[in-house]
């Protein structure tokens, strides 16, 4: 079947945020989404319910339908208890910025406790740092240097993980995807 979309509208320009079965997104960080095209796959599959419609009509010669802005699953997935140990992650729990300087550019990631020093590579010793600071570091201890970082390298949770990807909301969020994004949030009195 071939579906035809306007031409002003690219794939891209009409995402569908995906919440779990209990109405919260699978991640905020990357914030979990779909193109158009997967989105109406899940549909047709029986695998989500359709929670908001964009405004945008995609037609083929023997159906029309309007995409999908909101899907939920139809079936719980149980979220991982502890987030898997990649440099995005370590990235995303020290918030993109440096955690000697505070800068956010050329970031790579230090060694508190040098590999050469016996320090290994685990959430407790690894911070992001930008390369000048890395440079400058090297394979010294921070008491040598008087480098130490802002906040002690810790395991995050998921929802440690979640919380720092709230403050990084991506470039584009459409209007039917704010009532999902932090309804768990603390209401203020």
């Amino acid at each position: 079947m071939t579906v035809h979309v306007h031409p002003a509208i690219s794939p891209e320009a009409c995402p569908a945020l995906v919440l779990n079965a209990d109405f919260r997104p699978l991640s905020y960080y990357p914030l979990s989404l779909w193109s158009w095209q997967d989105a109406i796959k899940a549909v047709f599959l029986d695998r989500v319910n359709i929670v908001s419609h964009y405004e945008k009509t995609v037609r083929s010669p023997s159906f029309e339908m309007q995409l999908p802005s909101v899907v939920s699953l139809k079936t719980y997935i149980k979220p991982t208890r502890q987030p898997a140990f990649t440099r995005f992650n370590v990235f995303l729990r020290d918030r993109f910025s440096c955690q000697y300087c505070g800068a956010r550019d050329d970031l790579t990631f230090d060694h508190v406790i040098p590999r050469s020093r016996g320090g290994m590579t685990t959430w407790e010793n690894v911070v992001a740092a930008c390369s000048p600071c890395n440079l400058r570091k090297a394979d010294r201890l921070p008491d040598d240097v008087h480098m130490w970082p802002a906040r002690e390298p810790f395991q995050p949770s998921i929802g440690d993980l979640h919380q720092s990807g709230r403050l990084f909301p991506p470039n584009y969020l459409h209007e039917s995807w704010m009532d999902y994004l932090y309804w768990d949030s603390v209401l203020e009195p």
